[in-house]
């Protein structure tokens, strides 16, 4: 018993001694710690800023700030639309197809609490009355601007056959104050053409449109207050009209001959001008293929945002890249803006610059067209917008009200 007691002592000595030994003779290695390396990145593209990326955009309530400052309301002219609604019946008759008018427009304020705007519609050709219809009205204080439409299929069930130049009225009555006031009187030109359907059936289904083509060689250029520096970084925009579809436009501007609005960081353009169409005028129905641009207006408008009036953010200093930016209170005179349309160039404008950036001419002031934006000539050039009335702008300009001062290529 002693002697194995014995033999299990030397036994754990011997394993304790060989254990302690190759401790001693094989350490651990420590497990290096990761270097830290660089996480793969694709080619750096710069980032737009908001005024790189900002476009023309639609007024996105029914109220906001109008241009005008006047004690009395007043229609934009600029805004004013009317189509024809094409009604795909004719008193119970689905084979005959009748028209009412529709129009969208804004008015500045001051608008008076209990004031409604209604339009008085004459028969095509005469003076005999057709419609009276009330637009959706609001309160509006003075600077700033209601914008509403009416007629269409709100009038459907009083549509009609013939065609041809329209008396019209835009009217606000107040029953509180006892008023009634003319904020406009005009006329349009309504038209038709066969429907794309086919067959017998189709002899009378016309689709109904207004001639627009007086928008054509009317144009506008203004500034717009940044949505983050307001006044102290305006934005310049031009606007035109196309016959047809509004699309794949390229915009640029030319200061005495040289181009400007295009900066590049790191071979990359960044802020480039674009286009978009805002206002659509087309008929509420297919029409046949031999119609012109499909009785198509489109408005579009560009944003330059690499174009400003001037800079003065930053308690004067403005922006970091401001050497870069083209300010044009600081470069006055003449400039041209070039469109190129499906890759083709299809309109050119030209404008001057006076000192501290102005850009009024004093054709819509002088024409009451109260707007802010300044007109401008349009040159057409090319055949995509089809075939057109050159001269209809001399008498239908605005709905009947042709422009003075207006000199058209």
């Amino acid at each position: 018993m002693r002697r194995s007691f014995l033999l299990i002592v030397v036994l754990c000595m011997t394993v304790f001694f060989i254990s302690h030994t190759a401790s001693a003779q094989f350490k651990i290695p420590k497990l290096p710690k990761p270097k830290p390396q660089p996480t793969p990145t694709e080619t750096t593209q710069p980032e737009p800023t908001q005024s790189e990326t900002a476009q023309p955009a639609a007024p996105s309530s029914t109220t906001s700030q109008s241009p005008g400052g006047s004690d009395q309301p007043s229609l934009q002219y600029d805004t004013l639309q009317v189509t024809a609604w094409t009604n795909n019946s004719y008193k119970g008759n689905y084979d005959v197809w009748s028209w009412v008018p529709e129009l969208k427009f804004r008015v500045n304020g001051p608008i008076a609490s209990g004031s409604q705007l209604y339009v008085e519609v004459q028969q095509p050709g005469g003076t005999a009355p057709w419609l009276s219809f009330d637009c959706d009205t609001g309160e509006a204080q003075k600077g700033y601007w209601w914008k509403t439409e009416c007629g269409g299929r709100q009038v459907e069930d009083k549509s009609i056959l013939p065609v041809g130049p329209v008396n019209f009225a835009i009217k606000l009555r107040n029953e509180l104050a006892g008023t009634n006031t003319t904020l406009f009187t005009g006329k349009f030109k309504v038209a038709k053409t066969l429907t794309n359907e086919v067959g017998p059936k189709a002899a009378q289904k016309f689709v109904y449109y207004v001639d627009q083509d007086w928008n054509l060689p009317i144009g506008y250029v203004w500034y717009t207050p940044d949505d983050v520096y307001g006044w102290d970084y305006p934005n310049f925009h031009v606007a035109f009209w196309v016959r047809g579809e509004a699309y794949k436009f390229d915009p640029h501007l030319f200061y005495q001959g040289k181009e400007v609005g295009r900066m590049f960081m790191d071979g990359t353009q960044v802020g480039a001008a674009g286009c978009e169409g805002v206002v659509d005028l087309q008929t509420t129905q297919s029409v046949n293929d031999s119609l012109p641009q499909k009785a198509k207006w489109s408005r579009v408008e560009c944003g330059f945002p690499i174009v400003k009036r001037w800079d003065k953010t930053n308690g004067g200093q403005g922006q970091p890249n401001t050497n870069e930016m083209f300010k044009m209170a600081s470069n006055p005179g003449q400039y041209e803006f070039k469109l190129l349309w499906n890759n083709k160039l299809a309109r050119s404008i030209k404008f001057t610059v006076g000192p501290n950036g102005k850009l009024d001419n004093g054709i819509a002031s002088s024409n009451k067209l109260g707007i802010e934006r300044v007109v401008v000539p349009v040159t057409i050039i090319g055949d995509q917008d089809g075939t057109w009335n050159k001269a209809i702008w001399q008498t239908d300009a605005f709905y009947g009200h042709p422009l003075t001062g207006f000199n058209w290529p």
